[in-house]
């Protein structure tokens, strides 16, 4: 671990991205302690322009709230969602693809069939849906975006079994007896985790933007600040107010191209390939 560690922070947009993450994160746990206040409360009057208070550098939306202390706390609701949501992808997928590649035959063609379902169906009209349906809320949308991003962490998996189940040393485990899940999980996994911890970091980039796409479109938690509730609040007076959408907008952009700068890091830190060729 610590020597991906030091190629990762070899890589400059991995450094960016580290660094860029790092700074997100310490405003979503600490930045409340700067804005006690409710995002929500009106501090000024409306369409307050940035840099014009002192206190409220970013302005104020069209109901007078306070710009920087939506876009702290919906940091907060991001990389939570982000986070969770790749978790529960991952709990759902590794499994589904370890078993399906290493039982192969029906097993592998059921859990295939299965995998197939869910992703003939766009992921974004599916969460729609699903959020639609079980009211919204950040359980909905955190369930939501985990049922729509696991089919990918189970078809990398189950290749990723496929090649590694002939080996010699899964032969040697299986000519002493152990079981198939012992083998899949102390045996097969943790060779196979590279290619999925390089999946995970884009996938809490792109959790984070359908978080904030449904948020856009009226479907996120209503009792939370969200970047996307932001964006799609500011939308309709972007003319005559474009620091309301501006600001949330950089944020969500930034934190995606930081985890994205973050995987590529990952990939080159963890594929021996790349690190041969670059040398």
């Amino acid at each position: 671990m610590r020597q991906v560690w030091r190629m990762l922070l070899r890589n400059p947009g991995g450094v960016i991205g580290v660094a860029i993450l790092t700074i997100a994160i310490a405003v979503a746990l600490f930045g409340p302690l700067l804005f006690p206040t409710s995002p929500w409360r009106m501090v000024q009057r409306p369409f307050l322009p940035p840099f014009t208070v002192a206190n409220l550098p970013l302005g104020t939306d069209a109901l007078g709230r306070d710009v920087m202390a939506g876009i702290i706390y919906g940091a907060r609701v991001s990389l939570l969602v982000g986070l969770i949501s790749t978790l529960a992808s991952l709990a759902v997928g590794i499994p589904l693809g370890a078993a399906a590649g290493y039982f192969g035959g029906r097993v592998d063609d059921a859990l295939m069939r299965f995998t197939e379902f869910f992703q003939t169906v766009p992921s974004f009209a599916l969460a729609i849906v699903l959020v639609a349906i079980m009211q919204p809320s950040i359980v909905s949308i955190v369930t939501a975006i985990a049922i729509v991003s696991w089919p990918p962490v189970a078809r990398l998996v189950r290749g990723e079994v496929l090649s590694l189940r002939t080996r010699e040393y899964v032969q040697a485990a299986v000519v002493t007896g152990q079981t198939n899940w012992w083998i899949i999980w102390r045996e097969i996994l943790p060779n196979a985790l590279s290619p999925v911890i390089v999946l995970a970091s884009l996938m809490v980039a792109t959790a984070i933007l359908l978080e904030s796409s449904l948020s856009f479109l009226g479907l996120g938690d209503p009792n939370l600040m969200s970047w996307g509730y932001m964006v799609g609040a500011g939308r309709t007076v972007i003319r005559q107010a474009w620091w309301i959408t501006v600001f949330p907008g950089i944020a969500i952009l930034v934190s995606v191209l930081a985890l994205n700068l973050i995987g590529e890091g990952l990939n080159d830190a963890l594929n021996p390939r790349l690190a041969k060729g670059g040398r």
